[in-house]
């Protein structure tokens, strides 16, 4: 029996502390004009000194709850998507759903990097599957700014803070939209799980005092990165929509991981979308990884781009190497 998975509430948040790229050109040699003809990105949001990962993930977490109609109580499962967790251990699923006063929740952190979102998406789906009365949180909660190197200028300027979320239900009372297929797959070969990384963990031995290596901070080989995102992201979008016996005519809105400008529009050439039918934000949040795709959807929806009955097109591409794709129905 094919269980329905529908969306009852998306909500977002950025933090309100703004790094323009005139900003970044004092700590790093960089410019505005290098930022922004190489990615598209002119400014990105960064979190305050003592704010975390869980304190905007609450924020998105609430405003899809109120969307819904659902109150923390209602919620059976709170999933997290991050790769920039509060801590290792406890999860931060846990900790937003203590600050949200859930009570005793299933609540776990998963990590598919960029990939969240679409991997989120599934979890949910599988779940509601076993449990149809459940009443799903699935969080992207992402604090990159403080895991990238600030002397590195080709990763430092691409990246920014940012959270989304969803509460999912089988119920289609006040749907949002439904989800009509989703699709993740990896490669862990280790010549491309070492394209991004982000360490800090048991790979690493850590003594009191030691001072933090460079290890800790992401690194990305930026082109081996270009040229996958951009195969995987164009094949598995064809693939959904082959599964779903849709043509890329009756996609209304395409909403791509926002990496950057150029593969953006790299993916999109491949797919043949018409450019008025991709939505980009990259140019005021930068990447987010798991929170780019429902922060681009909350902008979209904000900006009149989706209807009702509208395609909705979705894919992601993280390290891992991890990438997926969703069709939305509106």
């Amino acid at each position: 029996m094919n269980i329905p998975c529908h969306i009852r509430g998306l909500g977002v948040h950025a933090p309100e502390r703004l790094l323009t790229n005139d900003d970044l050109s004092t700590l790093v040699d960089t410019s505005d004009e290098w930022i922004t003809s190489r990615t598209g990105i002119r400014q990105r949001h960064i979190l305050h000194d003592g704010e975390t990962a869980s304190d905007i993930g609450v924020t998105a977490a609430r405003r899809a709850l109120t969307e819904a109609g659902l109150e923390p109580g209602d919620v059976t499962h709170v999933l997290v998507a991050t790769c920039t967790p509060d801590k290792l251990c406890p999860s931060t699923a846990c900790i937003i759903a203590h600050k949200l006063g859930c009570g005793q929740v299933m609540a776990f952190d998963f990590s598919a990097a960029c990939s969240g979102f679409m991997y989120g998406l599934s979890l949910a789906q599988s779940l509601l599957s076993a449990q149809p009365d459940a009443c799903i949180l699935l969080v992207c909660a992402e604090a990159l700014t403080r895991r990238v190197n600030w002397q590195d200028r080709s990763t430092c300027v691409l990246f920014g803070d940012g959270a989304g979320a969803v509460a999912l239900t089988a119920n289609s009372d006040n749907a949002v939209a439904t989800l009509q297929d989703v699709l993740c797959t990896s490669s862990s070969v280790d010549n491309l799980a070492d394209l991004i990384t982000i360490g800090g963990g048991t790979a690493e031995e850590y003594a009191p005092g030691q001072p933090i290596g460079e290890e800790f901070f992401l690194h990305m080989q930026g082109r081996e990165v270009f040229k996958h995102a951009v195969r995987d992201m164009a094949a598995i979008c064809k693939d959904i929509l082959a599964r779903n016996n849709l043509s890329v005519e009756q996609v209304d809105l395409f909403v791509p991981h926002q990496a950057n400008l150029r593969i953006i529009e790299a993916v999109g050439q491949r797919l043949n979308i018409r450019p008025e039918h991709v939505f980009t934000n990259v140019e005021s949040y930068g990447n987010t990884s798991s929170a780019s795709v429902p922060l681009a959807l909350g902008d979209a929806r904000a900006q009149g781009r989706i209807r009702p009955g509208d395609h909705v097109l979705m894919t992601t591409f993280g390290a891992g190497l991890t990438w997926g794709a969703a069709l939305l129905r509106f």
